[in-house]
């Protein structure tokens, strides 16, 4: 009975503040003034009979009525954006995605070229980013993540999981006189020293006695930053052996001992929950998962 809806003015502001967890930021989202929101949100309030938040000193939460209705109609928003971007997916038939740049780099765009040969009528648009991308607010239909997998609302795939070595140029090894034992990478520039791979891998390699937290810590932004200065002969890097076996093949890199550890974590597809029928997204998804399991990234 539509007549029992409340105005979907205030349904509207209500989603974007529970999404938000603010009213600031909803007001942001939505062109409004973060009085016009409260003035929504207290209008449905009092048509409920209930409140939905508890307001605190900067900040807001909501209560059990609130979560209650939050998630339905979050879910209820998603299938309206999903129905009109189907509709919009057949004007411009265009899949935004969004990538870790280290990620886009050493492999998407490599490989970008086959999917594009297996669905023509699908344009691209990549975007890379190593923020975390926001579904509700940006034009943006899938991504790749690292991370464990858990994101509420989202569909996950686990593309590959994230091992990690050292790596340097091979004219760095030879100036210094080749490495011996692990122990020996420490009397070298370490990239991205604060980086917690380094200590895991010392530990693995049976290196007691380190320590990374007086070195430089110079930041890099992203692993494939690290892996250019490295190949300039910078310093050793730490990064993902399944990304670089281009560059180890060619000897720009060279892998100077054997133990590769592995992460708890992975990279990721992902793409809202409610959107997982969508065609192109289903094309990239299907695409993707069997092109890693292909190229042998996975392995």
């Amino acid at each position: 009975m539509t007549s029992m809806l409340p105005s979907m003015a205030a349904i509207r502001v209500f989603e974007a503040a529970a999404r938000h967890g603010s009213f600031t930021k909803a007001a942001e989202e939505l062109g409004m003034t973060q009085a016009a929101v409260s003035y929504q949100i207290k209008a449905l309030e009092e048509r409920i009979g209930a409140p939905l938040f508890l307001r605190r000193p900067r900040q807001v939460e909501l209560t059990d009525r609130g979560r209650q209705l939050a998630s339905v109609t979050t879910e209820a928003f998603e299938l309206l954006r999903s129905a009109y971007g189907s509709v919009q997916d057949e004007a411009d038939g265009r899949l935004v995605i969004s990538s870790l740049q280290t990620f886009s780099v050493q492999w998407l765009t490599r490989h970008l070229g086959d999917f594009q040969d297996e669905f023509p009528g699908i344009s691209l648009q990549l975007e890379t980013s190593n923020k975390v991308v926001d579904f509700y607010r940006e034009d943006v239909d899938v991504a790749i993540r690292g991370g464990g997998g858990q994101w509420p609302g989202l569909r996950s795939h686990k593309l590959v999981p994230v091992k990690f070595a050292p790596m340097l140029s091979p004219q760095l090894l030879d100036r210094i006189g080749g490495l011996d034992e692990p122990s020996d990478l420490l009397k070298l520039d370490l990239l991205g020293a604060e980086d917690p791979w380094w200590a895991e891998w010392f530990a693995q390699a049976g290196v007691t006695e380190f320590d990374l937290q007086s070195r430089r810590r110079n930041c890099y932004g992203s692993q494939f930053m690290e892996a250019n200065a490295a190949m300039a002969g910078q310093g050793a890097a730490i990064l993902t052996p399944a990304l670089y076996q281009r560059e180890l093949e060619q000897g720009l890199l060279v892998q100077p001992f054997d133990l590769v550890c592995e992460a708890d974590h992975g990279y990721w597809l992902v793409y809202p929950e409610t959107r997982r029928n969508a065609p192109r997204i289903r094309a990239f998804r299907d695409w993707i998962l069997k092109e890693v399991v292909t190229t042998g990234l996975t392995a």
